[in-house]
């Protein structure tokens, strides 16, 4: 018995080494998936989202919202509900489908996010301007 009770101590502390070397996975946010870089200063919406999703502009650019979806947006800066990471970016505002608006001068060097304030956590209408 004394045999026995000196090989079963170590055992928990070898349980519990092995419980915490498998350690975790921790689950968060899904966020959206962005295609590379493209160089324009046109963003196209339709129903199947923003196109490109991802674009680089020159400082000082301005950058034109075009909807071709059958339903209005409402494109905005991140984060939601703020809106005051490119406040430039609010100038676009509600669309009606058909209707194309552009942003302010986007004249700070940095990756914008915008989002379509209506829908804000569909990440088919979310993407980012880099302004370089």
């Amino acid at each position: 018995m004394h045999n026995l009770k000196r090989v079963l101590q170590p055992l928990p502390l070898c349980v519990l080494l092995a419980a915490t070397a498998c350690g975790g996975s921790s689950s968060s946010p899904a966020s959206p998936v962005l295609t590379a870089a493209v160089q324009t200063t046109t963003i196209t919406i339709t129903a199947a989202g923003v196109s490109p999703n991802n674009i680089d502009v020159a400082l000082g650019a301005r950058v034109l919202f075009i909807n071709n979806d059958s339903r209005s947006h409402n494109m905005t800066s991140d984060p939601h509900p703020d809106h005051t990471d490119c406040p430039a970016i609010n100038s676009v505002g509600f669309l009606q489908p058909g209707q194309q608006v552009q942003t302010g001068n986007l004249n700070t060097a940095r990756t914008c996010g915008y989002h379509d304030h209506d829908d804000p956590f569909n990440t088919k209408f979310r993407g980012t301007i880099n302004i370089k």
